[in-house]
């Protein structure tokens, strides 16, 4: 028996996306950077805005792409960890609290564990469970803003949480497609905080930033300050809402306004030429369609500036407008459009810049170092993350299937932060 990818130090990461189904393998070299091994993809044509709507169809993307991942990078890849995006993705902040016996123990990271597992008794509306819980800060005995208490003294012990909610029977088929694929999944992971982890900068995150990851279907918004994750929202628009504005603006058909949309499009109608003109081929011997690139810009603004306008209102509704030092990092396959970061800049008043996951990675693999990429590289420093920290606590990593947990079905599914700061889980629930 092979061991496990994981106890071998590599991780796959599987993107499940709306246009695309990427598949990387990584691991962390001598130096600290991730070395993508192999990665493969294919077109995703069972999902529709994050979120899996044809089991078959999904199943065989899978497949597909991870196909191409073992032949690129030598490895029998058997557990993934996977990213859930979707409209139903929501997000609140909840405070908790409890009381210790005695002031003579430091507090520890069991502690911290008691308040975490408290906060997934929440009570949940009809079909939703909580995905995720995220301490932001603490508060010891009335002191407050502390990041980090662990080994201070103290009774009294608060944390405000960033609690991820969503829908089970969205996680129940990504998982469905993943076990129907012959693949395990070893983690769930919020495709937002995934992107934030290839693309941001520590400077960032402390300083406060904005991350806008604008996929096929979604455009998934994270908010950080302070170094702590503040608001997380998925907007239901994307790259494929401007395509369908484009095929049915210039009645042309849609592989046609993809392709018009990478090649000419812009977000930005003023910087182009009125007298430029694409030619597109007519329909089984029909006049060709001459578009001008003017107008085309003009429909893709539209589009991009509603967009914008979603993921403004998302920055206002979190509260820390005027926080946000950084500004705005657009990344994912829309970031790729034309003049897309001068368009922002004007909407929100706001810097921006394009977020490339190349950061954290080792030289070579240029072709992974796209935006649209950034996401399954996210999954596998997420991965890698996990495993260093468990590998640190000496504890033994499985990449069996999850065990069922009290909380439902995403407490089992998902590594969350209640098991990473726990230290007397039981290895086998790992």
């Amino acid at each position: 028996m092979p061991e496990p990818l994981t106890e071998q130090g590599l991780i796959v990461g599987l993107d499940i996306g709306t246009t695309k189904i990427a598949a990387i393998v990584g691991k962390r070299n001598e130096f600290g950077k991730i070395e993508i091994l192999g990665m493969g993809r294919s077109e995703s044509v069972g999902v529709m805005r994050g979120v899996v709507a044809n089991i078959e169809k999904t199943v065989a993307s899978i497949k597909e792409a991870v196909a191409e991942a073992e032949s690129k990078s030598g490895v029998d890849i058997k557990s993934v960890h996977v990213g859930i995006a979707g409209q139903h993705i929501k997000s609140l902040q909840h405070r908790g609290m409890i009381t210790r016996r005695s002031t003579d123990d430091e507090i520890g990271h069991v502690d911290i564990k008691a308040i975490v597992d408290d906060m997934y008794k929440l009570a949940m509306p009809p079909g939703e469970e909580i995905i995720d819980v995220i301490p932001q800060d603490f508060t010891v005995d009335n002191e407050s803003g502390i990041k980090d208490p662990v080994g201070m003294s103290g009774v009294r012990l608060e944390a405000n949480c960033h609690i991820i909610t969503g829908l089970v029977t969205a996680a129940n088929n990504i998982q469905k497609c993943v076990t129907k694929a012959g693949l395990t999944t070893v983690d769930l992971i919020l495709e937002p905080l995934a992107s934030a982890e290839a693309v941001l900068t520590d400077e960032e995150k402390e300083s406060g930033v904005v991350l806008v990851d604008i996929g096929g279907g979604t455009t998934d918004v994270a908010i950080f300050q302070d170094g702590i994750i503040r608001h997380t929202a998925v907007i239901p628009f994307g790259g494929n809402v401007i395509t369908e504005d484009i095929k049915e603006g210039c009645s042309i058909i849609r592989n046609q306004a993809e392709l018009l949309k990478v090649k000419f499009g812009s977000a930005l109608a003023s910087q182009m030429k009125d007298n430029e003109i694409v030619s597109i081929p007519g329909l089984r011997g029909r006049e060709p369609k001459e578009i001008s690139v003017k107008n085309l810009a003009s429909i893709v603004q539209a589009r991009v500036e509603e967009i914008i306008e979603h993921v403004f209102y998302e920055i206002k509704s979190s509260g820390f407008e005027r926080n946000l030092i950084a500004g705005i990092v657009i990344t994912g396959g829309g970031s790729q459009l034309k003049h897309v970061t001068q368009l922002v800049e004007y909407v929100t008043g706001m810097d921006t810049r394009i977020g490339y996951p190349n950061e954290h990675l080792a030289k070579g693999a240029d072709d992974i170092k796209s935006p649209m990429y950034a996401t399954a590289v996210g999954l596998v420093i997420r991965g890698l993350n996990e495993y260093d920290l468990r590998k640190k606590t000496n504890r033994n990593i499985t990449t069996q299937t999850p065990v069922a947990h009290k909380g439902g079905f995403f407490s089992s599914l998902i590594r969350t932060t209640k098991e990473i700061f726990s230290d007397d889980s039981d290895d086998k629930n790992l």
